[in-house]
């Protein structure tokens, strides 16, 4: 007996019908085929078995206990099949399956995630993945096959042709104080009028960091001689509390933690020039079918830069 590799779903539904109805004719007649069709497919479907699947007498066709069990494996199998059917529909639709981002932080907050809300809004069947982290993990991660994309700046030592590459914009930098710090409320301010206060930064090399030290080269002023490096976002915080430091990040982020919603004592410095990063892209690799749930956030995304 090798039921699994004989069995076709047409002869599940034919058993199911055969049981619910008790009448080959009736059970042929559901599943679109002829009553002497049914017949000949019954007989096979037994042979296979190696034992009767029905009783027989005027009244019609009554399970015997091997149909009563082929009856019930059945209805499971078909089920399932009808599941799958549907899971695959609703993939290929983007109704369903997941999706894996890696965004740096600025875009994360500005960006991503309203996107995320408007395709669950559509799909709230689809899972998100979100992986925030410097562009050189982010990247390196995407070429290793752990993001369906990716939103970061390409670093130098990756070649672009492995890559489709979709330009966003730049990011503003803002710097963030308590709301009690003493240039709050300020307006105008040089960075030579920040320079003698303690800032919390990220690591050398990072784009804010860089763009930082950019900006203080270009206006002819030294570099804040008290720093604390730290890329993260609760040590800033907690930095930030009961001391006059300063903090630059993405002005997304800004947004977010001065908002009325977190309820954080905390506001934006008023700068006299404004301080920006490199543009960041949507990155994805060249080689590499998404998903349709994946593109449809993507196209969201670009819809938003």
């Amino acid at each position: 007996m090798s039921l699994s590799r004989h069995l076709r779903p047409v002869q599940l539904r034919l058993i199911l019908r055969i049981c619910e109805t008790g009448k080959l004719q009736t059970a042929a007649a559901d599943v679109g085929m002829s009553q002497p069709a049914a017949s000949r497919m019954l007989a096979e479907i037994e042979r296979t078995a190696g034992a009767p699947l029905f009783l027989r007498d005027a009244r019609g066709m009554t399970p015997t206990p091997a149909g009563t069990a082929f009856q019930r494996h059945a209805r499971q199998l078909l089920q399932g099949l009808d599941s799958l059917e549907g899971e695959l529909r609703d993939l290929n639709a983007g109704q369903a399956g997941s999706v894996r981002i890696g965004p740096v932080t600025g875009p994360a907050v500005g960006i991503l995630v309203p996107a995320i809300r408007a395709v669950r809004a559509r799909a709230p069947g689809v899972e998100f993945f979100v992986e925030i982290g410097p562009s050189t993990q982010l990247v390196r991660a995407l070429e290793e096959d752990g993001f369906d994309f990716v939103i970061a700046r390409l670093p130098p030592d990756h070649d672009s042709r492995n890559f489709r590459l979709f330009p966003a914009r730049n990011e503003v930098v803002s710097l963030l104080t308590r709301s009690d710090h003493p240039l709050a409320g300020a307006k105008g301010l040089s960075l030579a009028a920040l320079s003698g206060f303690e800032w919390v930064i990220q690591d050398r090399g990072s784009p804010i960091r860089s763009a930082v030290e950019a900006a203080f080269a270009a206006a002819g002023v030294r570099m804040p001689g008290l720093v604390t490096n730290s890329s993260s976002l609760l040590m800033v915080l907690a930095l930030l509390e009961g001391s006059d430091a300063i903090a630059p990040m993405s002005r997304e982020v800004a947004l977010l933690l001065t908002g009325q919603a977190l309820g954080l004592k905390a506001v934006q410095l008023n700068l006299e020039h404004q301080i920006t990063v490199s543009p960041y892209f949507l990155i994805r690799r060249a080689d590499h079918q998404l998903p349709p749930v994946a593109e449809q956030l993507m196209e969201d995304l670009l819809r938003r830069f």
